[in-house]
């Protein structure tokens, strides 16, 4: 994985290196605005991008924050694009409320937006959302968990690992899908925490890393040390929490179940540190977006949600080696050919 070059004008921003294109395509240029450019969900997303920018001619820049949630250096990227003159941004948000200013701004430009896999809030902040259906992708995982426990999930106790405590709409959505999914009245399906369910052990945020999964999964056993399910928002989480829980002897009978889909969690499935995860597309996402901002300076034509929803869906599907009546998934085998990172 390269390392990253930090623009010296704006601090925390990280600035890849531009795609030499041939003159008569340096009019059609884009950004790609990431959360970090480590974890290998948007490492992938970010090949995606370039393969598909040199293959068609756009010339694209690079962006990302130190962290996830590292806001403040997205805005920035976004303030450089807009002087650069480009013609679409695809960002990937880490504050989905707090960004929408600056995509306001760069769309006041004429610059077309796409949000990807992370909808803004209000999702018609950016023009576009090309991204998984984040809320079947937790609801996939919810309904496999409750049917692999049986009767055992009426009592369940469950921990959820999330993402951040802004609750970025991505963080929410497979919150509340894992929860409808489950059997679980989510109360208030835009807001993680609201719920009274008595198998909800807790909550902990972390920030989407290995480390803070295993900090989390720590806070959680020590609130109750019998929690036997726990959702994770991401698979470097998952893995985070299973060191965790193997820390203190529960790695065998606690059901850890994930979403993101990449090579190195698939075969955490493979393994049996995760049960099961949902598998999503960032190449797709990234390439697709690239695409739809070619279009759009050619024709003036913006992107088309997927019908019957408010939003490009690049596609979702459960992986599991342990398939539960009624779920529909595919194994390990199949998740590794379509993985990713």
């Amino acid at each position: 994985m390269k390392t990253s070059i930090y623009a010296t004008a704006f601090g925390a921003l990280v600035l890849g290196t531009a795609l030499s294109l041939p003159a008569q395509a340096q009019e059609v240029s884009a950004c790609l605005i990431t959360k970090t450019d480590t974890n290998p969900f948007f490492v992938k997303m970010k090949e995606g991008a370039t393969a598909k920018a040199q293959e068609i001619g756009v010339n694209l820049k690079s962006y990302a924050g130190r962290i996830d949630g590292d806001s403040e250096s997205q805005v920035a990227a976004i303030e450089t694009c807009i002087a650069d003159g480009a013609k679409g941004i695809l960002i990937t948000a880490s504050d989905t409320k707090g960004i929408v200013p600056a995509v306001q701004k760069a769309r006041d430009a004429g610059i077309l937006v796409i949000a990807l896999d992370t909808p803004l809030e209000p999702v018609d902040a950016a023009d576009m959302t090309f991204a998984t259906d984040n809320l079947l992708a937790g609801e996939l995982i919810g309904k496999w968990a409750a049917a692999t426990l049986g009767d055992a999930a009426k009592d369940a106790k469950i921990g959820f690992l999330n993402l951040t405590p802004s609750q970025p709409s991505v963080d929410v959505l497979r919150n509340q899908g894992f929860m409808k999914g489950f059997g679980i009245d989510v109360a208030d399906i835009n807001r993680i925490g609201d719920e009274s369910d008595p198998r909800i052990v807790g909550h902990d945020v972390t920030n989407g890393n290995e480390e803070g999964g295993r900090t989390a999964m720590e806070n959680l056993l020590q609130q109750d040390p019998t929690i036997n399910v726990v959702h994770t928002i991401n698979e470097p989480a998952a893995a985070g929490a299973y060191e965790a829980l193997k820390s203190v002897g529960r790695e065998s009978d606690v059901l850890i179940v994930s979403v993101d889909g990449g090579c190195p969690g698939v075969k955490n499935v493979s393994e049996g540190i995760i049960g099961a995860t949902s598998q999503q597309y960032p190449l797709l996402m990234a390439s697709k977006g690239i695409e739809a901002i070619k279009a759009y300076a050619d024709t003036g034509e913006k992107p088309m949600a997927t019908e019957g929803k408010n939003f490009f869906d690049t596609g979702v599907a459960l992986v599991t080696d342990k398939p539960a009546e009624g779920v529909d998934s595919i194994d390990t085998k199949e998740g590794m050919e379509k993985c990713w990172g």
